[in-house]
């Protein structure tokens, strides 16, 4: 029966023995039979939670902040969200329903590769598998994408050398080979460090700096300042897998059923373009009016407490939300970086 382990046995096969580990995770999470082209996906009955899955106020805020960016270009018609990796549309749905001025005559586009998750998309949306090829006015959206993009993998042992992927029975084997070393990686570290070059997330974000001619671009993720910092950490704290709402196994076992990711390393994005602003989770909600927002909410359910509504329950839940998003040793803790063309 045709899987992920079969599939990248094949491209080894392929290759004369080797991928290299960026191919095995490409593989693994968006080939035939990856983990993301079948059945892994965010939300609660998911893998993970992302802080869309927290509930509507997320996408809420996000709103308030995208008909900023609209009102400071000038409110133009042709005005476009597009949401990069949108999964199976929770953060769609919530931007949607927050009703921005921009969509009123503007274009929501979620893009997302897996086919199964592209069903899930809410109508109203143009839900796609490719970024657009040009967006005039806009805000593009990256919510926990740089994480999973494939990232090549290097290993210093009296020298660092990457890491390529062979196979072993039904299993699979890392060797290390010998190329040119990149600039990001500190001369010496100790043996066994571990560090990625995220060639994949500096493309993107070139492509996404092309396509976007006005408006902002938006990561938000789990970043890390320097490469160094992670070639001194112990590789498991930022290489991680999970699935079904709990961490892992080795990245190289049970290939197509668990999520591999790591951390965004910022000095590799800035080589390709520095951000204009880096704030926490917590920072960038506060800043687009959370803390607003959650009391709205709890002057809706004081007013309807005596005979509560649907709408005041949803109100009142704004405020466990909030406590989830602006977490300091979790969500709130993540990086939202802020590109403006």
């Amino acid at each position: 029966m045709p899987s992920a382990s079969s599939h990248i046995h094949a491209a080894i096969a392929a290759a004369n023995g080797a991928i290299p580990f960026s191919e095995f995770m490409s593989l693994a999470l968006y080939g035939e039979d990856g983990f993301y082209s079948s059945t892994g996906r965010a939300g609660r009955r998911g893998d993970f939670i992302t802080s869309p899955e927290v509930g509507p106020l997320f996408g809420t805020v996000l709103a308030r902040y995208i008909d900023h960016v609209w009102n400071s270009l000038g409110s133009h018609h042709n005005f476009t969200i597009v949401e990069v990796g949108a999964g199976p549309g929770t953060l769609a749905r919530s931007i949607l329903a927050a009703a921005p001025q921009c969509l009123v005559n503007g274009t929501y586009v979620a893009v997302e590769i897996s086919a199964s998750q592209r069903a899930s998309h809410p109508d109203g949306i143009t839900s796609t598998d490719a970024m657009p090829e040009s967006i005039e006015y806009g805000v593009i959206i990256a919510n926990e994408l740089l994480d999973n993009l494939p990232f090549e993998l290097w290993v210093y042992d009296d020298g660092w050398r990457e890491a390529y992927i062979t196979s072993s029975g039904e299993g699979f084997n890392e060797v290390l080979m010998n190329k040119p070393v990149p600039s990001f990686l500190p001369s010496r570290a100790p043996l066994g460090s571990r560090a990625s070059m995220q060639t994949a997330a500096g493309k993107w974000l070139a492509d996404a700096s092309r396509t976007l001619k006005n408006g902002n671009i938006v990561a938000i993720d789990y970043c890390t300042a320097l490469t160094a910092e992670v070639a001194s950490m112990p590789w498991r704290e930022w290489l991680r897998t999970y699935a079904s709402h709990e961490r892992g196994v080795h990245y190289l076992r049970n290939v197509g059923d668990q999520d591999i990711t790591t951390q965004v390393l910022i000095d590799q994005l800035s080589s390709v373009r520095e951000p204009d602003a880096i704030r926490t989770q917590s920072q960038f909600l506060q800043l687009w009016g959370i803390d607003e927002l959650v009391e709205e909410g709890k002057r809706s359910w004081e007013a309807a407490a005596s005979a509560p509504s649907l709408a005041a329950m949803k109100m009142r839940s704004r405020i466990a939300e909030s406590e989830a998003l602006l977490d300091p040793t979790g969500l709130g803790n993540f990086t939202v970086l802020e590109w403006v063309q």
